[in-house]
């Protein structure tokens, strides 16, 4: 799976950590794959779909689509747009998936995961990254999550960083669980400027 996330990475150009939903959207487009936001404007979600993230349907009439939560923040729909699109080139014969949690210990979601993660941010960046950083094997603490993700502007989630550090042995699972990353994050480098700007706005609006 990353071996086929480099390929593609290499087809479309893409360089660094940065990979936002309109490199997904082209790449899913270059490889006739229409994307729609799920549910559609107007309707409610059923009940049994309500953690939905994506699904892929490879239509015999429609051809292949793939459905993306439009409740998902950017970030999580990056990765959810580039599982999807692993499904699209190594699974459309054989499936139709539905991504939401019930499943993510499944091997062919697995698999996806793995792709995701690659295309986003590629695991010999991450870990040069780190080394530049000097973070050595079993050193890492929060905060080098936090400063990586800020130095490399990478749209893999922080959940997705931690994750993988703990994989490659650069931390263990304990140390890393239950952080509240975006909260360490502004505890480092101050509340973001759109936070202000959204309070600026409120205060306008209510006199408050």
């Amino acid at each position: 799976m990353r071996e086929l996330a480099s390929q593609q990475r290499e087809l479309f150009k893409v360089d660094g950590a940065r990979v936002l939903k309109s490199d997904l959207r082209k790449m899913l487009k270059h490889h006739g794959v229409q994307v729609d936001l799920w549910p559609m404007p107007g309707l409610k979600a059923r009940k049994s779909l309500k953690n939905l993230r994506g699904a892929y349907i490879n239509h015999l009439e429609c051809g292949p689509c793939v459905m993306i939560s439009r409740d998902l923040p950017d970030e999580p729909q990056v990765f959810t747009m580039a599982h999807e699109l692993k499904h699209h080139l190594a699974d459309r014969e054989q499936i139709t998936a539905f991504c939401h949690e019930a499943n993510t210990s499944d091997m062919v979601e697995i698999g996806a995961e793995v792709f995701a993660a690659e295309l986003i941010y590629p695991e010999q960046l991450f870990k040069d990254g780190l080394t530049g950083m000097g973070v050595e094997l079993g050193g890492l603490i929060p905060r080098n999550i936090v400063d990586l993700k800020r130095e490399s502007r990478t749209t893999l989630s922080y959940a997705g960083m931690a994750k993988r550090a703990t994989f490659l042995g650069y931390a263990d699972a304990e140390s890393l669980k239950g952080i509240q990353w975006k909260k360490l994050e502004e505890s480092i480098y101050g509340e973001p400027a759109y936070k202000r700007i959204q309070r600026y706005r409120r205060t306008r609006s209510t006199g408050f």
